[in-house]
């Protein structure tokens, strides 16, 4: 199997606007000494998988899997998304794209909080 190591990946992004409390695509980001920031934001990146439904998968999205909630977070050990059950943040296990084929995005943790 042959690689294009010439080619860019797509990173896409979302923002949590922390002022107007909305959930929004940028138009864009600054990097500032190799760091994506956007003033008043929370960036939110996109994990490269899809739920079952086919809708992307972002940094702190809510998931349903079976009948637990789970949110979605990077974790550094090892580095890769997680999914991270809610109100049980010791139950963490590594988001496999078999695994997001099981799950239906609920909303933004963020939109969540307004509840």
């Amino acid at each position: 199997m042959e690689t294009d190591f010439q080619s860019a990946r797509k990173l896409l992004f979302k923002a949590w606007n922390i002022e107007t409390k909305l959930l929004m695509r940028l138009n864009s980001i600054d990097c500032v000494k190799g760091e994506l920031v956007k003033k008043n934001h929370i960036l939110l990146q996109f994990t490269g998988l899809y739920d079952k439904t086919g809708e992307e998968l972002y940094d702190r999205d809510m998931v349903l899997i079976g009948t637990d909630r789970y949110i979605i977070a990077w974790q550094g050990d090892p580095a890769s998304w997680h999914v991270v059950k809610v109100y049980e943040s010791s139950a963490s296990q590594p988001l496999s794209m078999a695994l997001a084929k099981n799950a239906v995005r609920l909303c933004s943790y963020f939109e969540s909080e307004k509840n």
